[in-house]
Parts: C-alpha cells; sequence; structure tokens
C-alpha cells in the first residue's frame, strides 16, 4: 500500500512539474529573474515543510553538491525553455539518466548490460537532431543548455543518493541559492501585471515548491524503476501544455530526435536502471 502511495505522489508531482514551460513562457522577464522569483516562493514552501515535519537542515559536502546540481538545473532550464522552447527544454532535461549511467560507468567502473549502451546510443542520436535543427532554427544555444539541465539533474541524483546526502536538505538549500542568484534581476523588470504574477506563483507553489515535497515523500517507498517511469509523464505532458496554450510545435526533425531521447530514457527505466 505505501508503494502504490508512492508511485501516486510521484505522479502527481510529475503533473505539477509539467505546467513548467507553459508558466515561463508566460512571464515576460529575462530567465534569471523568473528563476530567481520562482525559486524564493519555492524555497518558503520546503522551509515550513521542513519546519513542520520538525526535520533538521543538514549541511555537508554531499548536501552542498546537491543543492549547487538543483540550483544549476533550475537556472538552466529556464534560460533553455526561453531560447529553444519548452518542448526541447524539457527532453532535453530527461537525458540525465543516461548521464547518471555514463558517471558511473567510467567514474566508478560499473560496467553497464548491452541495454543500458543502447539507450545511450539512442539518447545521442536524439540530442543530434536537436543540435542539427539548432543549428537550422538559430536555437542552438538554448538546446545546449537543455542538455547542461540534464548533466545537472544528473548530478541532484548522484549526489541524493550518497548516505549522507539528505534530499530535502538539498532541495531547501538550492531553492535558497536560485533565489539568491536570481532575485537581483527583478529590479530590472517592468511588467508586473496580473498573468505574468499568476504564472510566477503557480511556478514557486506548484511547480518549484509542492512537487519536490512530494518527490521526496514518494521516492522513500517506491523503488527507483517504478518512481522513474512515473515521473517520465513530466516530459510527455510538457509540451503539451504549451502547444495548447501557445500552438508551439516542434520541428519534424526535432519531433525525430524527441521520440528517439523519450523511447530511450523509458527504455532505460525498465531495462538499464539495474546497474544503479
Amino acid at each position: 500500500m505505501k508503494q502504490k502511495n508512492g508511485a501516486w505522489l510521484l505522479a502527481l508531482a510529475a503533473m505539477l512539474c509539467s505546467i513548467g514551460g507553459v508558466c515561463i513562457k508566460g512571464v515576460p522577464w529575462t530567465p534569471l529573474a523568473i528563476n530567481g522569483a520562482r525559486n524564493a516562493i519555492a524555497a518558503c514552501i520546503t522551509g515550513a515543510f521542513l519546519w513542520r515535519a520538525g526535520r533538521r537542515l543538514r549541511w555537508n559536502g554531499a548536501v552542498a553538491c546537491g543543492a549547487l546540481s538543483l540550483a544549476l538545473t533550475t537556472n538552466l532550464y529556464v534560460f533553455a525553455t526561453k531560447l529553444a522552447g519548452a518542448a526541447n527544454a524539457i527532453l532535453l532535461m530527461y537525458t540525465a539518466p543516461i548521464f547518471v549511467l555514463l558517471y558511473l560507468w567510467l567514474a566508478k567502473g560499473q560496467k553497464p548490460p548491452r541495454a543500458a549502451v543502447a539507450a545511450c546510443v539512442l539518447v545521442f542520436a536524439g540530442i543530434g537532431c536537436f543540435v542539427a535543427d539548432g543549428l537550422a532554427a538559430g536555437t542552438l544555444l538554448g538546446n545546449a543548455l537543455g542538455l547542461g539541465s540534464g548533466v545537472a539533474y544528473a548530478g541532484v541524483f548522484l549526489v541524493n543518493t550518497e548516505p549522507e546526502g539528505d534530499a530535502m536538505s538539498s532541495y531547501f538549500l538550492g531553492q535558497v541559492a536560485g533565489a539568491l542568484i536570481g532575485l537581483p534581476f527583478l529590479s530590472g523588470e517592468t511588467d508586473f501585471s496580473f498573468v505574468p504574477m499568476v504564472c510566477i506563483f503557480a511556478l514557486g507553489v506548484f511547480q518549484l515548491g509542492l512537487s519536490y515535497v512530494l518527490i521526496a515523500r514518494g521516492i522513500a517507498t517506491t523503488p527507483p524503476m517504478t518512481a522513474s517511469l512515473v515521473t517520465a509523464i513530466e516530459p510527455i505532458l510538457t509540451p503539451v501544455w504549451v502547444a495548447l496554450a501557445y500552438g508551439e510545435r516542434l520541428s519534424g526533425f526535432s519531433l525525430a530526435g524527441a521520440v528517439l531521447v523519450l523511447c530511450s530514457v523509458v527504455w532505460f527505466n525498465t531495462r538499464g536502471r539495474k546497474v544503479l
């Protein structure tokens, strides 16, 4: 029963995370200002959870690296969404499991099975489609930043599986760091009308605040493979919401890359995750 409840919490978290692309596009601010504002709100949500649960904030090397990885992930994702589109950004961010695999293989000597190697090949073929399309459309920088967010997101996973790691402490400190980096850029913004403020509130409370509280609770009772499959609904839902709200579509070449990336991530979760 606990495992089933954990899976439902992760599914809800993924749905909350999937509103990121549509809300970010609704805010006419610079990426750093957007990220600073949503992280400030999210830190209040996560901090309230820690206080309510009576949990002490931990600080060590693993927690610090996890916080840095989360801060990089959120900043790079916002930049990628603004420059390359929400669909490209979220699909590239979800290459994270492949970078986890490569790190464990190259740095830890854990040789992956053939299915995981095949998943790597498919992912990087998909990334190649994004890169080629970015060269033609002028969004190469955005795609590169989206890929960087995938690397950073892998760092979050790797650090928070260390024995001395603490997911909630890393989440909270990463959100505080994101707020401190981005809030000074709010001084240059002029549009504080209703729609942008609603989008920022939704990003902070739901997309980055409550979602990470749910993820922390869900992964405590859900096997990694199940958790990965459940949360993989985020990169599927994000382009749907953006297409419905703004009419943004992937080009044919990027769509082919998206299919390769998404299928390889799902295949990796079902066949290759045992190496972790």
